[in-house]
C-alpha cells in the first residue's frame, strides 16, 4: 500500500510540482519496495546514485551550469520527505551527497567545481562528509586528524569514523587540523595513503554503508584544499552541516508520516475485545499524539524552508529547532507504532521496527538533540537580552 502524498499548506511552482510527482514514482517504484531488504542487508543497490542521478536528485543542490537540477528549499524539503518515508537511509546517503556538493559549489575554486559538480550531479561522483572521528563528535572543533605541509602539497593523519556512504563514496570531504586551525580538503578515493574500513551496520540506518577512515602519509596536492585554511568549520562544515540537518528534519517528518500511516491501517484492521483497536480510546490518543506531532513538525520544517528560501539568517536556527523537534517526534512516532503493532512491530523485517531504530539515529546525527537543545537555548537568551 503506498504511503499517502504529502500536504503541504505552501504549494512549490507548477514545474516543481511536476519534479515532485516524478520523485515520488520513482521512490514509490525503485526505492521503498527494497527498503527492508536493504535494511536486512545493510547496503544500498549498487546501481542507486546513478539511478537518483538520471532522475537529477544527486543535483537538487547543483547549479544549472554545472550540470545540476536545482530546487527552492520547500521543494528540497518535499523530496526529502518522501525519502525519509520511504528509506531513511537512502535519504541520509543522498543528504551527505548534497552537503559536499552544496560546499563545493561555494567554496570551490572554478576549476575544482567543473571538474566534480557535473559528476555529483549524474550520480558518478557520490559525495561523503568526514568531520566525526573516533573520540570527536558533537565538538568539532577538537578534530585531530592534521595536514601537515609537505612540499607543495599536505601529508594528512588520522582517522575519521561513522562516516556516512564511506564505503561508496568517490570522493570525501575531510575537515582536517592544518597550522592548528580546522581546513577542509577534497579527497577523492584510491588516493593513496587513504584506507577504508567498512564498519558494521548500526542500530539504525543501517544500509547507510558507513565507514572508518585513515589516513596514514596521505599526501594531497595544495589544489585540493576547499576554501582558505582556518575556513573549514565555521564556514565549510557550518554551511554544510546546516544544510544537512535541513534534510534529517524533512526526512524526520517523513519517517513520523510512515508512523501513522501504519499505525492507523493497523488500528483499523485489528480486532481485540471483538471491536477493531481504532475504537479503543488509549489507541486513539496514541494516534492523536502522532497527528498533531505530524503537522507540528511539517510547520516547522515548513517555517525554516521559508526562511531559507528569502535568505533569512534566521533560517540557521528554525532548521535547527525543526531538526530539534522533528527528531524527537520521529522517536516517539516510532515508539508508538510499534506499540500499536504489537508483536507485529517488533518483527525482523517489519517496516516500523525500522522506522524506531532510524528514528533514533535522527536524534543523533547533524548535531545530537542535546546539542540542538543548546543552540536553541543560546538564541532564546540572545532575544529575550535584546527586549
Amino acid at each position: 500500500m503506498a504511503l499517502p502524498e504529502a500536504q503541504s499548506p505552501v504549494e512549490p511552482p507548477e514545474n516543481q510540482q511536476q519534479r515532485l510527482a516524478r520523485c515520488r514514482a520513482l521512490i514509490e517504484r525503485e526505492i521503498r519496495p527494497r527498503a527492508d531488504a536493504c535494511d536486512a542487508e545493510g547496503r544500498l543497490p549498487d546501481e542507486l546514485p546513478v539511478m537518483l542521478g538520471r532522475e537529477g536528485l544527486c543535483g537538487l543542490v547543483v547549479p544549472e551550469g554545472q550540470g545540476g537540477r536545482p530546487v527552492d528549499p520547500i521543494t528540497y524539503g518535499l523530496i526529502h520527505e518522501q525519502l525519509g518515508a520511504a528509506c531513511a537511509a537512502t535519504r541520509a546517503v543522498l543528504t551527505v551527497h548534497d552537503m559536499v556538493a552544496a560546499a563545493i559549489g561555494r567554496w570551490a575554486s572554478p576549476e575544482q567545481q567543473a571538474d566534480w559538480l557535473p559528476r555529483m550531479a549524474r550520480g558518478e561522483t557520490l559525495g561523503a562528509f568526514a568531520l566525526t572521528e573516533p573520540e570527536v563528535g558533537s565538538d568539532a572543533k577538537a578534530i585531530r586528524t592534521e595536514a601537515v605541509r609537505s612540499g607543495d602539497g599536505f601529508s594528512l593523519h588520522g582517522s575519521k569514523r561513522w562516516i556516512t556512504a564511506g564505503q561508496i563514496a568517490h570522493l570525501f570531504l575531510v575537515l582536517a587540523r592544518c597550522d592548528e586551525k580546522p581546513t577542509a580538503f577534497l579527497i577523492p578515493r584510491g588516493t593513496p595513503g587513504l584506507t577504508i574500513e567498512p564498519l558494521a551496520p548500526p542500530l539504525g540506518l543501517r544500509a547507510a554503508m558507513l565507514a572508518e577512515l585513515h589516513f596514514a602519509d596521505c599526501r594531497i596536492p595544495a589544489g585540493w584544499m576547499l576554501g582558505p585554511v582556518g575556513s573549514g568549520l565555521n564556514h565549510v562544515a557550518a554551511a554544510a552541516l546546516d544544510l544537512g540537518r535541513y534534510g534529517v528534519a524533512w526526512g524526520c517528518v517523513g519517517l513520523i508520516r510512515a508512523c501513522l500511516e501504519a499505525a492507523t491501517r493497523r488500528a483499523r484492521t485489528r480486532v481485540q475485545f471483538d471491536v477493531p483497536i481504532r475504537e479503543h480510546q488509549l489507541i486513539q490518543g496514541l494516534i492523536a499524539e502522532m497527528a498533531v506531532d505530524l503537522k507540528a513538525a511539517r510547520e516547522l520544517a515548513m517555517a525554516a524552508g521559508r526562511l531559507r528560501q528569502s535568505g533569512d539568517p534566521d533560517g540557521v536556527i528554525a532548521t535547527c529547532t525543526a531538526k530539534y523537534f522533528a527528531a524527537r517526534a520521529a522517536m516517539h512516532a516510532g515508539q508508538t507504532a510499534v506499540q500499536i503493532l504489537g508483536a507485529e512491530g517488533c518483527a525482523a523485517g517489519s517496516p516500523v521496527q525500522r522506522y524506531l531504530r532510524d528514528a533514533k539515529v535522527m536524534e543523533i546525527i547533524e548535531g545530537s538533540n542535546q546539542l540542538q537543545q543548546v543552540m536553541i537555548a543560546t538564541d532564546a537568551l540572545q532575544r529575550q537580552g535584546r527586549l
